[in-house]
């Protein structure tokens, strides 16, 4: 919850405006200021106070406790002008609240933390359990100083500044504290899930890569499978930070003991039916579970199930040791390997404004950049420093998509961009056809060039449509004139991609053919290239005069139907609501 504080009439009245954009994640706190802010510091997991930063600093002061549970807080100017994260920007969430307020509000987000401003990733931010001295391998990140990255195994990690470079995967040496006035020890960045000693100036990044399979008879407590899971990992020097979830069979969901372990670890838990377990080959079956639940084995193989292809096997099934009594639970413990991320990323038709702020938070979380080379330039400053960069020119479209999936099963957090939609007419299809399971895929919708066009010429999408590529580099002729036949014959309105390029100038005449078999030559038709870019140009004209020679690679042209009419120098297709038919008689 938001807490909503002002102490004036104009502050109020932004507060008001607030609220109401935000039903539900707000809660005003009227009276006294000092006691409306003491309140809301209690209650709330946030705070926006419409005060001046000097007089809320005042009133906070007494209140801080530590930066890992106080709500992070936003002012905003008594002008509105101004949303400053003053507290919290990472733990407390307050530099994305600022930006948020900044949106609602039209004011323009303040934001201090040196990492957000320099942008390199905070270690505090990037969604991983963490442990050891964040501020001191943070300013050395900042300050240029070399910082040593040890990983056990590649994770999907944002881009990283050019002065943390990979060193030997294994522990972080550790050690003990440098003496007054020597010289400051080399950072160390860990990604692991195992147990190791830290010094001063190191941190571990835990990543969720352990799977736990729990077993357990009805009515096991909590306690004895939470202490066994401990036990467990603490024997394996395994760090309960990186379990990322429990597994178990499904007739084992219900079981309070196998929850309440779950919610002690922070983790879900994941259940599978007997018959899927029992198709997995395991060390140790055992006849106990197949006549409970109907598989030889719970605990490793939900474990190795959870984990899924390329799952290890750390710690095999082990029983809890309750003093005067049987077991009632059982473990294992499975390291999956290592699952990259897909980012498929439409940047929209060209303009900035047109791309959207998923896609920007993309191309900031990924490491791995990959597109064509003009696209690439279009984002550049977008992206982190440290990011890596592969670029290519037309016509290799099937290899970036291969080595951006490559990248990928790597370990890596890559983003493939294309322009407009990545999935219409771009990079989403070779990719997604090259990429199995074992990677995660995120689709980023963007702003088509239909919808572009569209847009600038008025509302000819607003009836049925279709798209309809005119290049026969990747699919025959005579498929794409079927297709443009089949348009013509049920009357919809038909948005020509790759229209005419210097090789092929004569697909665009012949599919305007086939359309005029079936449309009047007064027909409209909107004609618009380099759609929201500031070099763009659109004209509307007819099925009879168009001008094909006027067309080419960077233009789309929208051919209406039966229906569609030029009013008012606007190209309009009407949906067909009974009022408009009524008003028209």
């Amino acid at each position: 919850m938001i807490g909503l504080i002002s102490a004036t009439a104009a502050g109020a009245s932004a507060r008001d405006r607030l609220a109401t954009a935000w039903p539900g994640r707000t809660r005003v706190y009227d009276g006294p200021v000092r006691e409306a802010v003491e309140r809301a510091f209690a209650e709330c997991d946030q705070l926006v106070c419409f005060l001046a930063t000097g007089a809320t600093v005042r009133l906070l002061a007494p209140l801080l406790a530590d930066k890992s549970t106080d709500p992070g807080v936003v002012c905003v100017d008594e002008a509105g002008r101004y949303a400053v994260s003053l507290l919290g920007g990472h733990g407390g969430g307050a530099n994305s609240l600022a930006t948020e307020v900044g949106s609602a509000l039209s004011a323009t987000p303040v934001i201090t933390t040196a990492t957000d401003a320099t942008g390199i990733p905070g270690l505090d931010t990037l969604g991983l359990p963490f442990e050891g001295a964040v501020a001191t391998v943070t300013r050395a990140m900042l300050d240029g100083a070399p910082v040593t990255l040890r990983a056990d195994t590649v994770w999907p990690l944002p881009p990283l500044p050019p002065n943390v470079t990979a060193g030997v995967a294994g522990g972080v040496a550790g050690g003990v504290p440098p003496a007054p006035g020597t010289v400051r020890p080399d950072a160390t960045l860990l990604v692991s899930d195992r147990v190791v000693p830290l010094g001063p100036a190191d941190v571990v990044l835990r990543p969720p890569s352990l799977v736990v399979g729990v077993g357990a008879s009805r009515g096991v407590g909590v306690d004895e499978v939470y202490g066994l899971v401990v036990d467990v990992l603490r024997d394996a020097g395994l760090s309960a930070l990186s379990v990322g979830e429990l597994a178990t069979v499904d007739a084992k969901a219900d079981e309070p003991g196998i929850a309440g372990a779950a919610a002690e670890l922070g983790v879900p838990v994941r259940t599978y039916p007997a018959d899927v377990l029992a198709s997995v080959d395991v060390p140790n079956p055992s006849d106990a579970p197949l006549a409970a639940v109907g598989t030889p084995s719970v605990a490793e193989a939900a474990a190795l199930a959870a984990a899924g292809r390329g799952g290890e096997l750390l710690v095999p099934k082990r029983k809890s040791s309750p003093q005067g009594r049987p077991a009632m639970a059982t473990c294992a413990v499975v390291r999956r390997a290592p699952r990259g991320r897909l980012a498929v990323v439409g940047l929209g038709p060209g303009a900035r404004d047109l791309v959207t702020p998923r896609a920007v938070a993309e191309l900031r979380r990924a490491s791995v950049l990959v597109g064509l080379d003009q696209y690439v330039d279009q984002i550049r400053d977008l992206l982190r420093p440290g990011t890596r960069v592969i670029e290519s020119g037309l016509g290799r479209e099937e290899e970036r998509a291969r080595t951006a999936v490559a990248e990928a099963r790597a370990g890596h957090a890559v983003a493939l961009i294309g322009s407009g939609d990545a999935g219409v007419y771009a990079m989403a299809s070779p990719a997604l056809a090259e990429a199995a399971d074992d990677i995660e895929v995120v689709g980023v919708p963007g702003v088509t060039a239909a919808l572009a066009a569209a847009a600038i010429l008025g509302a000819p999408l607003g009836h049925d449509h279709v798209s309809i590529s005119l290049s026969d580099l990747h699919t025959p002729w005579e498929v794409i004139e079927r297709r443009v036949r089949a348009a013509a014959e049920a009357d919809i309105v038909v948005t020509f991609y790759n229209p005419r390029s210097r090789g092929r100038d004569w697909q665009l005449p012949k599919a305007l053919a086939l359309l005029a078999e079936h449309r009047t030559g007064t027909t409209p038709v909107g004609v618009v290239r380099n759609a929201s870019r500031p070099d763009g140009t659109s004209h509307l004209t007819t099925l009879a005069r168009i001008d094909p020679t006027t067309v080419d690679m960077m233009t789309v042209v929208t051919v209406g139907n039966t229906a569609t009419r030029e009013i008012a120098g606007r190209m309009v297709t009407p949906r067909g609501y009974r009022w408009q038919s009524e008003g028209a008689r």
